[in-house]
């Protein structure tokens, strides 16, 4: 019997939903959001990108990350620098790096957790399936 498409879709809801609630609460013991720690990983992944580049990449808007960003920056966790143009650049701080440190190991930690039934063919595979269907999303959005 095949799987119903919507009792898929919130299959994969629901591992999400467990993740980022099990994550904001350990990171949440080491002083950060999921949001911050989030940001922290874009810009420690791509730094220097722009506003704009990190939204994309965290799911937000561009206002709802220039929000965030600004309240990084009066934490010490990031620094923004001119960029060419109007842009702005993203860098980490020593602070922040300290804390994309620790929050990556409550990351793997929780993940660890929760992929435990699973054993290393089978994570392989899963990641296999999410990333073709991620990259045809991605492609079909580049048709529109």
């Amino acid at each position: 019997m095949a799987v119903e498409l919507q009792d898929l879709g919130l299959a994969v809801k629901r591992l999400q939903h467990r993740h980022h609630r099990t994550l904001d609460t350990k990171l949440n013991q080491i002083g950060a959001t999921i949001a911050q720690w989030d940001a922290l990983r874009a810009i420690g992944r791509y730094p220097d990108s722009s506003s704009h580049r990190l939204a994309q990449v965290t799911f937000q808007t561009d206002q709802s990350f220039g929000t965030l960003a600004n309240r990084m920056v009066v934490r010490g966790l990031i620094e923004r620098v001119p960029g060419p143009g109007r842009a702005v650049r993203h860098r980490l701080t020593s602070e922040g790096e300290e804390m994309l440190k620790k929050g990556l190991a409550v990351a793997d930690e929780v993940l660890a957790q929760s992929f435990a039934p699973l054993d290393s063919a089978e994570r392989d595979t899963l990641h296999e399936l999410l990333t073709r269907l991620n990259e045809a999303e991605a492609q079909s959005d580049v048709a529109e």
